[in-house]
């Protein structure tokens, strides 16, 4: 059996997945019918689920562009990649610096389907793909370095990924591993789903996935998220809802609060 077809082997479509299901709300078509009525389910829950999944997809492309253009940052580490959409991290680092390098990770047959046919990068830059979960840090940062050089800063990018690790302790273990593989001047950007008594609704999304769909996720406090950036310098305005990041005019018209909370810190 070749690789592909190994791939895709091991493509469920009989359980909703959500890295599909993040793809069906943002616009794309890069999903089943089963995922389609499991995303439709958690909306009637939360109307709003729509909104911080393009948050997240925003402050993702802004902490880019910074990054890219003002802090002078030529090599991305994004792991958790999710399906390809518009403004992946390659596209708009490549368009800042054409010779940007990028290696994106993620473990979802889907995505990595996907990331060999579309995303391609400029002839002077490099895009590269892992097969790998983001607890094998090992794994990751050895065949990383096939393309990055580590010994320059990283942009380590976790947008919604440290959801799926349930315990504390060893997700803010994996962050800080790959973290100490960095140089100085290595830059974290990362997002999280929280929980909040204002938010009851998304609780109440969060408790139907986990019994419906594939992986579990795992909410956390915003003073939580915040955990993830100890030791680093956090950039202003720190750890807050992603439309609250650094907000240009495209964002001034979407919800202020969202569910997603994420920040961009630098290792000093």
């Amino acid at each position: 059996m070749s690789d592909d077809a190994a791939t895709q082997a091991r493509i469920d479509t009989t359980r909703p997945h959500t890295a599909r299901i993040w793809n069906y709300w943002t616009g794309g078509k890069d999903n089943y019918a089963v995922d389609q009525e499991a995303g439709d389910r958690i909306r009637a829950l939360h109307p709003g689920i729509g909104d911080y999944a393009l948050a997240d997809r925003r402050f993702l492309g802004r902490a880019v562009r910074h990054l890219a253009a003002d802090v002078g940052i030529r090599q991305f580490l994004d792991v958790g990649t999710g399906l390809p959409s518009a403004d992946n991290t390659h596209e708009v680092a490549q368009r800042i610096t054409p010779d940007a390098r990028v290696v994106y990770v993620d473990n979802d047959p889907l995505v990595l389907v996907h990331a060999r046919a579309l995303l391609t990068g400029t002839a002077e830059g490099r895009t590269d793909y892992l097969d790998a979960d983001l607890r094998d840090t090992d794994t990751i940062l050895e065949q990383a370095a096939g393309t990055l050089d580590f010994s320059e800063p990283v942009a380590l990018m976790l947008l919604g990924v440290v959801i799926f690790v349930e315990d504390d302790e060893e997700s803010r273990a994996v962050v800080r591993r790959l973290l100490d593989a960095l140089p100085t001047g290595s830059h974290l950007v990362l997002s999280h789903t929280i929980t909040s008594p204002a938010m009851p609704d998304v609780d109440a999304a969060v408790a139907f996935w986990n019994e419906n769909g594939t992986p579990r996720l795992t909410q956390r406090t915003p003073d939580e998220v915040a955990r993830y950036f100890d030791g680093l310098e956090l950039l202003e305005p720190g750890v807050v809802s992603c439309n609250r990041w650094r907000p240009d005019a495209a964002d001034l018209t979407a919800p202020a609060e969202v569910a997603m909370y994420g920040g961009v810190g630098r290792k000093a």
